[in-house]
């Protein structure tokens, strides 16, 4: 594994000047975007705070934007947050951004980090197109401003996604970090963290770019890895 301090802002260091450039909209975390206005207006209802606007919005985005890894895709554009909004499955480091960029939409200060983690309940397709390997580089979460500190927060895997593979589904209450869990439903190995990168004020896609030709074959971005119609979630942990 790589070593070395992060790439990204650390979150110790993520200070009021970095804070700043975490409430408007960039490049991909594109807040002012129509589509991600009307995602937040959908999902945050008559929440008035920030925490339960935080809380609606993760899960929104968990559950509404289906987990697909092989949605994996070179072009720029798909990782805008107003076009993964309208995307209905996607991968974590769109869904990363989606939710970083509708909490700055909400009012709340949000940022992008990225962590290199093993799946340890990877199937047996998606281990082949990734090289063979059950190390997942630049896992994408995002990181919500609320009650004075940064809070992390992975909407990744969706309900139905969890409940066919045996895993815990990542839940969150707007004040604890909801990270990607240790162990499955039968206590089996799930998630490892085995490096954060730090977070950065806009999804960092050159980074990412870079990250996947080093370590995996082209094959991770063929749309022909999945079968048209088929879904994640009906495959199986190998």
């Amino acid at each position: 594994m790589p070593e070395g301090p992060p790439r990204g802002v650390p979150l110790e260091a993520a200070g009021p000047s970095f804070l700043e450039r975490c409430r408007g909209a960039s490049e991909l975390l594109d807040s002012d975007h129509p589509s991600v206005r009307a995602f937040v207006a959908a999902a945050v209802g008559s929440a008035e705070t920030p925490r339960e606007r935080a809380v609606r919005l993760f899960y929104a985005v968990r559950d509404r934007i289906r987990y697909d890894p092989f949605t994996c895709s070179t072009r720029r554009d798909d990782y805008r947050a107003s076009t993964v909004a309208d995307s209905g499955r996607n991968w974590c480091v769109p869904k990363a951004g989606l939710l970083a960029a509708a909490a700055r939409a909400a009012g709340i200060p949000a940022a992008v980090g990225l962590a290199d983690v093993t799946n340890h309940l990877n199937t047996e397709k998606l281990r082949r197109a990734l090289g063979g390997t059950d190390v997942f580089h630049d896992h994408g979460y995002a990181a919500l401003w609320l009650d004075g500190r940064w809070v992390k927060a992975a909407a990744v895997f969706n309900l139905e996604l969890c409940e066919r593979f045996g895993v815990r589904p990542t839940e969150f209450d707007g004040e604890h970090d909801a990270l990607l869990q240790e162990h499955d439903a039968a206590s089996r190995r799930h998630m490892q963290y085995l490096r954060d990168d730090g977070l950065y004020d806009d999804l960092p896609f050159d980074t990412v770019m870079a990250d996947f030709a080093a370590h995996y074959p082209p094959t991770v971005f063929d749309p022909g890895v999945r079968a048209a119609g088929s879904r994640f979630e009906d495959d199986r942990p190998a």
